[in-house]
């Protein structure tokens, strides 16, 4: 069989663009697109008042419920208190954060006492404590760097 040069250059441009639809596993974008949901609702509870018990905007937020808050807004459903958030979340290396990981921190001789959402850029967003609002901080400053306890995962996503 014979085929004219027209038809042999479509045939090798299919080929080549089949191939490099191939590589990107569905999973990995799933969750990508859940992490980047739930930080940009994280971002936007920014100066919203601390409320302890708190997870709604109206009423201020805890540590737990800016979490319960902001994957709720993004479609998942997740356990309030922050020792549920970490029982029901698996370990992530430092290396892997993507936006959405939970951040849990040891603060007053209390361990895994805080919960933040990472939001990209060494930065997370959190509930701090009574008299505070919800804000940005850096994993690179020295308080947050020594208190951080572990990097979690939900791992219903």
């Amino acid at each position: 069989m014979r085929f004219s040069g027209l038809s042999c250059a479509f045939v090798l441009l299919i080929s080549t663009s089949l191939l490099g639809c191939t590589h990107t596993p569905q999973a990995a974008k799933q969750t990508n697109h859940i992490g980047d949901k739930v930080a940009n609702v994280a971002k936007q509870m920014v100066g919203t008042r601390y409320r302890f018990g708190g997870n709604h905007p109206k009423k201020g937020f805890d540590c737990s419920g800016l979490v319960q808050y902001s994957y709720k807004s993004a479609g998942v459903k997740v356990a309030r208190s922050t020792q549920l958030q970490k029982r029901n979340s698996r370990l992530i290396a430092p290396g892997k954060m993507q936006k959405g990981d939970l951040l849990f921190f040891n603060q007053l001789g209390k361990r895994m006492s805080h919960v933040g959402i990472y939001i990209g850029n060494n930065k997370f967003v959190h509930a701090p404590s009574s008299g505070k609002y919800v804000r940005i901080d850096s994993l690179k400053t020295d308080y947050w760097r020594k208190h951080l306890a572990s990097i979690r995962r939900f791992t219903n996503l």
